[in-house]
């Protein structure tokens, strides 16, 4: 058998893994009684009863096993005691620290030369002696750069431009930007703050009417946007005399006259971009650099009831952020397609820029993903949890023989030992065999992924880390304390926890009794407090008060739970408030009373998973109304029969949906698979209070089986 092993150097490999294998399980003797060779004192006159033929096979595995252990991959040291990744700061009321701070300071920043936005580009632009900075391709086109100079200049001529079409060189001068990822983006932002102003980013997801009242909240009067489609967008609301105060326009794309003529109508004054800056270019001047304490962006959250909330961000709190959580370098290249409206992506590209390294745009169209980053080959990957989701699906759902899962799991079983140990690699016999094509798909140079916005599975966290062969960081935090507060340590590859506290901020629970989480157990809601923590809302001092204590510390309505390494771990939410994998936040009972709307509906549940991407829900149907409305769709039956026929839920679920959109529900919010329950929630059940109010921890375990179901059905 030995001999059969050694028939290639695949095979060689093979075996020198299965005995490491064994050897990182059993001890020396165990080993030799496997093997069934002689005990140590032995094996002098073992190896001279031994015949030639096998003394060669003993001897090449003895030189296979040389060889490996000579060339074992190197672990990642971690930066500190992984057992120990926080301490407890005296006198903060058991708040935490990061022990890998350096000091009892909280972090501001980690280069005296880069302490503003500006300043951090200006540093790229120095340390990369000029090399690519923004990266952009057309289809079956390989990427085109522009060079750090060619992006400084360009923000230069574009602030110029926009001081000399009446914006001011001041904080108070609020610019929106209204595009999808592309380098024009990150030049208009680059203007804005060589000028001191102040960006303020629009997304189209947030609807219409939200982008009318940001745009009046935040005294805007000049929108950069990409597409003609968008400017049409704005003209409508200043025509509808919705937003008076709106008087530019600047198109990134080329645009027909009739749009400019249509402005022209309603005082609007459309130019290009690229007018805009010809026109700075022509009339330059000097920078205005701001200072840290200086507003750098107003970063609306899209929020669940209400009108969004504008948070207030400076150049600090963004550089204090960044600075202590990811180490990168300018051979690093960063593939961009997460909305740069989100400070996930802006925070993670600021490090990219301080280190003189490289931002790939995809093309727009996130079906061609794959394609953009085979032509970039990215090191730094920043995701979604939902993404990485797909990707663990895709994978599995290729191993379609039980042969083939069986191997793809014994080999992810290997790699995912390494990963325990420490060692992060891409280049095993595993890597060649089974996971080469996948890292192949990010385009084969993939060193670090970093995830935020929502939890990501265990099992699948600890698969990717596995078969990408490169280090997956996850994440905690939110707009309001700039991006992240909490990030996962290099060297700890255990899952189920989002790290220890940023050196940038202290962490601290605070009891919440109503839900029974008390801070002496080590749980409560996470408070956030540091040079990261925002100056408040915008024009909104009321929830400003509410997220804001006297004492400076952010409440962030998050249930965490401190673990013994001293990591965080998120276990619920202190309002009915949660997200889905993608990030999108739900309000569950907003939804429920528009469902309830429906003729046939008595009483909804509405169930979101942070580790799924949609909604789901019970539904209790009238027992009154129910037999009429079907019987109006040709469904017969008693109540109890109708509870179980398959195109009743069908009928409600349609019906529950179309209330839904005539209510303004986007997709996310809308339930994709419903359970139909005859029995009403009550008080004498458990599942109401006595105020008739749902008992939503009691909902979701009462119908666990129901849920777990309806997501098997969907996938």
């Amino acid at each position: 058998m030995l001999t059969f092993f050694l028939v290639s150097g695949g095979s060689l490999w093979l075996l020198a893994e299965f005995v490491l294998s064994l050897l990182e399980k059993m001890q020396t003797q165990e080993i030799l009684r496997m093997l069934r060779l002689p005990e140590l004192g032995d094996l002098g006159q073992f190896f001279r009863s031994l015949s030639a033929t096998t003394l060669v096979s003993v001897g090449a595995l003895a030189a296979i096993l040389a060889y490996w252990f000579t060339h074992r991959p190197k672990s990642v040291q971690p930066p500190c005691d992984l057992l120990k990744q926080s301490e407890e700061v005296e006198d903060t009321g058991g708040a935490r620290r990061s022990v890998i701070s350096g000091g009892p300071e909280l972090l501001t920043h980690y280069y005296d030369d880069a302490r503003t936005m500006y300043q951090v580009f200006r540093r790229g632009l120095s340390i990369s002696g000029n090399g690519p900075c923004l990266g952009f391709r057309k289809p079956n086109q390989p990427y085109q750069w522009l060079s750090y100079q060619e992006v400084a200049d360009r923000a230069e001529f574009l602030g110029s431009g926009l001081l000399q079409h009446n914006c001011k060189a001041s904080t108070d001068q609020f610019i929106g930007v209204f595009a999808q990822n592309r380098p024009e983006w990150i030049i208009a932002e680059l203007a804005c703050y060589t000028y001191s102003m102040v960006v303020v980013p629009l997304y189209d997801t947030l609807g219409p009417g939200v982008i009318r009242y940001i745009i009046n909240t935040a005294d805007i009067s000049t929108v950069i946007v990409d597409k003609a489609w968008k400017a049409g967008l704005l003209l409508e609301h200043v025509e509808k005399k919705e937003t008076p105060g709106l008087k530019l326009i600047i198109l990134m794309e080329p645009f027909e006259e009739a749009l400019q003529e249509r402005g022209k109508k309603c005082g609007v004054l459309l130019k290009s971009m690229q007018a805009v800056e010809d026109c700075g270019q022509e009339n330059h001047r000097a920078p205005v650099p701001p200072r840290p304490d200086d507003l750098s962006i107003v970063c609306f959250t899209s929020g669940t009831t209400g009108d969004p909330k504008g948070a207030m961000l400076t150049h600090g709190n963004v550089v204090a952020d960044f600075s202590g959580f990811l180490k990168v370098t300018e051979d690093d290249v960063l593939i961009s397609f997460l909305p740069l409206a989100h400070m996930f992506e802006r925070v993670i590209q600021s490090v990219v820029y301080c280190h003189g390294g490289r931002v790939g745009f995809f093309q727009g169209d996130i079906r061609l993903l794959s394609d953009d980053m085979k032509a970039l080959c990215p090191t730094i990957f920043p995701v979604v949890p939902r993404l990485l989701n797909r990707m663990y699906d895709k994978i599995f759902s290729q191993a379609n023989t039980p042969l083939k899962r069986w191997l793809l799991e014994f080999a992810a079983k290997r790699k995912q030992a390494e990963v325990r140990s420490g060692i992060i690699r891409n280049d095993s016999i595993w890597d060649d065999l089974f996971f080469n094509k996948i890292q192949a798909s990010l385009g084969g140079c993939v060193r670090m992924i970093v995830t935020g916005a929502a939890p990501v599975s265990p099992a699948v966290l600890g698969f990717l880390r596995a078969a990408l062969g490169c280090q997956v960081y996850e994440g905690y935090g939110q707009t309001e304390c700039t991006a992240g507060c909490t990030f996962t340590t290099p060297g700890d590859w255990t899952s189920g926890h989002v790290g220890a506290p940023l050196p940038c901020n202290h962490i601290k629970l605070v009891d919440v009794e109503e839900l029974n989480y008390w801070t002496s157990k080590g749980e409560g809601e996470i408070c956030v407090r540091g040079p990261n923590v925002f100056k408040g809302y915008l024009k909104d001092p009321k929830n400003t008060q509410e997220a804001l204590d006297s004492d400076g510390w952010l409440h962030t309505g998050d249930i965490g739970r401190w673990l013994p390494e001293g990591t965080l771990k998120i276990i619920d939410r202190k309002k009915h408030i949660f997200k889905l994998a993608q990030g999108e936040y739900i309000a569950p009972e907003k939804i429920e009373n528009i469902y309830t709307r429906s003729e046939p509906v008595a009483q909804v549940y509405v169930h979101g998973d942070s580790l799924k991407a949609f909604l789901v829900g019970i539904v209790v149907p009238d027992p009154e109304v129910m037999p009429s409305w079907a019987q109006k769709r040709g469904i017969e039956g008693t109540y109890a029969q109708l509870c179980t026929n398959k195109e009743l839920k069908k009928a409600i679920l349609e019906d529950m949906v179309r209330l839904g959109k005539e209510s303004g529900l986007h997709s996310f919010e809308q339930v994709k698979a419903i359970h139909i329950h005859s029995e009403m929630f009550s008080v004498h059940n458990g599942l109401l209070t006595p105020t008739l109010k749902a008992k939503r921890p009691e909902l979701r375990g009462y119908f666990k089986k129901q849920i777990e179901e309806l997501y098997t059905i969907s996938i």
